[in-house]
């Protein structure tokens, strides 16, 4: 298992132009934000990585938390590992609520996988849930991608783009052979924890300028709660 903490320190950031739900503009200090990447192959396989990250308003730094899986045995301990980064969140931190892009999709295989090995939990309805991508179509009444979403916002990535089939590749191969983790070079390892964090910190970043580049012609029904 990889294990991954960084602090990601923010610029001057400004409430005016953050996204508005239930007239709230600092919502995002109560939430996380989320993104798996994962392998299915005609069902939710396994998760091959889980980020998550908040806003700590003291440092001004968004703390990122990242999950691995190296092998099969790994892929199974992330559920734990996840779901007791959601319970702590709740309990300890007081988050209400998740942010992510396109969340049904990482919502289905987590709650699919937590349900399959028998852990006692269930992410759907624990948080009220922020999809930024249906926030757009609320919006601007068309679908979007995160990528192209990033373009409009500015957000200029560190990692190189990594396809969807290409990641659900590398994790299948890893949940069925337990030693091609140590065939995998350290850079492609750095490469992918990379562009998972900048997932999930784009969200942040996407948050909190939303009214800046995007603004919401109706806020109703943006949350589940």
């Amino acid at each position: 298992m990889i294990t991954k903490f960084s602090n990601v320190k923010v610029g001057k950031i400004s409430t005016e132009g953050s996204l508005i739900i239930d007239g709230n503009k600092q919502l995002f200090k109560d939430a996380l934000f989320f993104d798996l990447e994962h392998y299915i192959y005609k069902k939710p396989i396994c998760i091959g990585v889980f980020g998550c990250c908040f806003y700590d308003e003291i440092t001004n730094e968004i703390k990122v938390t990242q999950y691995m899986a190296e092998n099969k045995k790994d892929a199974i301990e992330i559920l734990t590992l996840s779901k007791n980064y959601f319970e702590e969140m709740k309990i300890k931190y007081n988050k209400k609520y998740i942010v992510t892009f396109s969340g049904n999709n990482d919502f289905t295989v987590i709650n699919y996988l937590l349900k399959a090995h028998k852990i006692d939990f269930l992410l759907e309805g624990y948080f009220g849930e922020i999809d930024l991508q249906k926030c757009y179509e609320k919006a601007e009444g068309k679908c979007i991608g995160l990528k192209t979403l990033e373009k409009i916002f500015e957000i200029d990535r560190e990692s190189e783009l990594i396809s969807g089939s290409n990641l659900a590749k590398t994790f299948g191969k890893i949940v069925k052979d337990d030693d091609y983790i140590n065939r995998m070079p350290e850079e492609k390892k750095e490469k992918i924890l990379l562009y998972n964090q900048q997932d999930v910190v784009s969200l942040f970043y996407m948050y909190v300028d939303w009214n800046n580049r995007i603004g919401l012609k109706t806020e109703e029904d943006i949350t589940q709660q």
